[in-house]
C-alpha cells in the first residue's frame, strides 16, 4: 500500500491552525490541509493485516484509498471512501481517528494521517463535482419514515433513497442535522458542510420536513404506524448526565447543560429564535467534564469572553505518551490536548464536586475535592483524599458529563418501546428491529447510546439494509456495512 518504505522516508505533516488570537474573533473553521496529500498517504506501509480496518466502526478500506491517493487516483480514491461512508467531510472534520491509533506505523512512530486523507478526498470530490446525486431508476412505492436527522437518520435516509424507496426525515428543530446542526460549534465544524449534502439527498428523493417533533401534540407518534411502511427511530441520546442529586446547589440559576449551552450558542450564531443567550463574558466557567463536549464549552466560551475557563475531571490525568506495546491496536486512554484547550483553559484532574454554591440564589464557586482511584476486585472505586477540599470561583457551569439515554417521555413512550438496561431502545444489530414488531427499526445513539459520529453512520446503513430486506422480502442490494 502506497510506498512500501513512505512511513520511513517521509514525516507526518499535521493540520495547521490559525493562531489562536485570529482564530478567538470568529466562529469559522480555522484547520488548514497540507498541500501534499499524495505524500502522506504514501505512508501507508504494506502492513499485512491492516488493523486501522478493525478500529474505525465504519470498517473504512483505509489502505486502498491511502494507495489511490498516492497514485494521484482522486476520483476512484472517492469511490472506495463512498463505498463504506457516506459522509466523509463529516467524519473527516470530526471523528477521533481510532483508525489512526491502531495504524501499525503507531508501534515505531507517527500513525499515517488517516482522518486528513479523508477530508482531503472528500474535499476534492466536491471541487471537482464529483460528488452528485444518486437517483434511483425505479421507485418501489414503500414509505419510510425516519426520526430524527442526526448522522444514523441522514445515512439510513440517503440510503434507502437510492433503494428506491420513499423516504421522509422527521426533524423537531428547525433545521437539519440533529446534534451536528447544533451541538458542534461551528468553528469546528461548518453548515455548510451538512448543508451541501442534503441538496444531494433532496435531488435523490429525501424528503425532509423540520419543525416535526414526533410525540408532541401535533405529531402524534402512533400516527406514523398507520401512514408509513417502515418507521427508523434514530433520534439520538439526549438526556443528559447532570451532577447527582447530593450536590447541593446544582440546579441553582447559572448551571447548565453543555448542550443546552453550545445549542444556544450556535443558535444565536445563525440568527434563530432561541432561549435567552446564555454568555460566558466576563465569567469565571467551570467546565465539569473532560470529553470533547467538555472542549467544545471551552472554545465556545473563549469566544465569548470568559474571564477564566476551568475545566474538571473525575478522573486522574492520563499518561503523556503510554507504551504503544501494551495499547495498541487499541484505543489508548492517554493525554491529549485538543485546539480549544490550547486556546486558554485550567485543567484540573481528580476533582469530584461537592456543592454548587451563591448568595440569594447567585452562583458564585464551587467545593470540591480531590479523589484517587483504586482497584478492588477489578472495580474502579473513588477514594476522597482527606482534607483535600478546595473551592473554584465559578459564575457559569456547565455539565459536560455525557448522556445517559435517549429521552423516554413523548415518542418513544407513547410507541411502548421496550428499553435495554442502560435506558436505550432494545435491538439487536442483525434486525435493527424494536420490540414493537418488524415495522419500527432504531439505529444510532438512540439504540446504542452516546457514541461517535462515525459509529452512527454505520448503524444507519446497516439499519437500512435491514429495512430494504423486510420491505422488499428479498436480499437487499444495499450493502450491510
Amino acid at each position: 500500500m502506497g510506498k512500501p518504505t513512505g512511513f520511513k522516508e517521509f514525516p507526518r505533516e499535521n493540520l495547521a491552525y490559525a493562531p489562536v488570537a485570529d482564530r478567538l474573533t470568529h466562529y469559522q473553521e480555522f484547520s488548514v490541509l497540507p498541500k501534499d496529500m499524495a505524500t502522506q498517504g504514501g505512508r501507508c506501509m504494506d502492513c499485512g493485516i491492516p488493523f486501522c480496518h478493525d478500529a474505525c466502526p465504519i470498517h473504512n478500506t483505509i489502505p486502498d484509498w491511502n494507495d489511490l491517493v498516492y497514485r494521484d487516483r482522486w476520483q476512484e480514491a472517492l469511490d472506495v471512501l463512498h463505498a463504506t461512508n457516506n459522509f466523509p467531510e463529516f467524519t473527516g472534520r470530526i471523528c477521533p481517528a481510532p483508525c489512526e491509533e491502531a495504524c501499525t506505523v503507531t508501534l515505531i512512530g507517527d500513525a499515517v494521517s488517516i482522518k486528513n486523507i479523508e477530508w482531503a478526498i472528500a474535499a476534492r470530490g466536491w471541487q471537482e463535482g464529483w460528488i452528485t446525486p444518486q437517483i434511483a431508476p425505479h421507485k418501489t412505492g414503500k414509505k419510510i419514515a425516519i426520526v430524527g436527522s442526526g448522522p444514523a437518520g441522514l445515512a439510513c435516509a440517503q440510503q434507502l433513497a437510492r433503494a428506491g424507496h420513499n423516504v421522509v426525515v422527521f426533524e423537531k428543530e428547525d433545521k437539519i442535522g440533529g446534534l451536528m446542526r447544533y451541538g458542534i460549534p461551528n468553528f469546528k465544524f461548518d453548515k455548510n458542510i451538512i448543508d451541501r449534502r442534503l441538496q444531494q439527498m433532496r435531488a435523490e428523493g429525501v424528503d425532509f420536513r423540520t419543525h416535526a417533533h414526533i410525540g408532541s401534540a401535533a405529531f402524534p407518534a402512533r400516527q406514523l404506524l398507520d401512514d408509513y411502511d417502515a418507521i427508523v427511530l434514530t433520534g439520538g441520546a439526549e438526556d443528559p448526565r447532570l451532577l447527582h442529586h447530593s450536590v447541593a446547589g446544582s440546579t441553582m440559576n447559572g448551571v447548565y447543560a453543555a448542550m443546552d449551552f453550545l445549542r444556544n450558542n450556535t443558535k444565536r450564531l445563525f440568527n434563530v429564535k432561541h432561549q435567552p443567550f446564555i454568555s460566558a463574558h466576563g465569567k469565571h466557567v467551570v467546565v465539569i467534564g473532560g470529553g470533547d463536549t467538555g472542549s467544545d464549552c471551552i472554545g465556545t466560551s473563549n469566544r465569548h469572553g470568559a474571564a477564566k475557563i476551568t475545566q474538571i475531571e473525575i478522573l486522574p490525568r492520563p499518561e503523556d505518551a503510554p507504551d504503544p506495546l501494551k495499547t495498541w491496536p487499541n484505543w489508548p486512554n492517554k493525554y491529549r490536548t485538543s485546539t480549544s484547550q490550547e486556546e486558554g483553559c485550567e485543567r484540573l484532574f481528580g476533582i469530584d464536586t461537592l456543592e454548587v454554591c451563591g448568595h440569594d440564589g447567585v452562583l458564585t464557586h464551587i467545593r470540591c475535592e480531590r479523589v484517587t482511584w483504586q482497584q478492588n476486585n477489578g472495580a474502579w472505586q473513588k477514594q476522597s483524599v482527606p482534607n483535600s477540599g478546595f473551592e473554584i470561583k465559578a459564575d457559569l457551569v456547565l455539565l459536560a458529563m455525557g448522556f445517559l439515554h435517549p429521552v423516554h417521555q413523548g415518542m418513544l413512550d407513547d410507541l411502548g418501546v421496550d428499553y435495554d438496561k442502560r435506558g436505550n431502545v432494545k435491538a439487536n444489530t442483525a434486525s435493527y428491529q424494536t420490540s414493537l414488531g418488524k415495522k419500527v427499526f432504531t439505529a444510532g445513539d438512540m439504540r446504542s447510546g452516546q457514541s461517535l459520529v462515525v459509529r452512527a453512520i454505520n448503524e444507519g446503513r446497516q439499519a437500512a439494509h435491514a429495512v430494504d430486506e423486510y420491505l422488499m422480502q428479498r436480499p437487499s442490494s444495499l450493502p450491510k456495512e
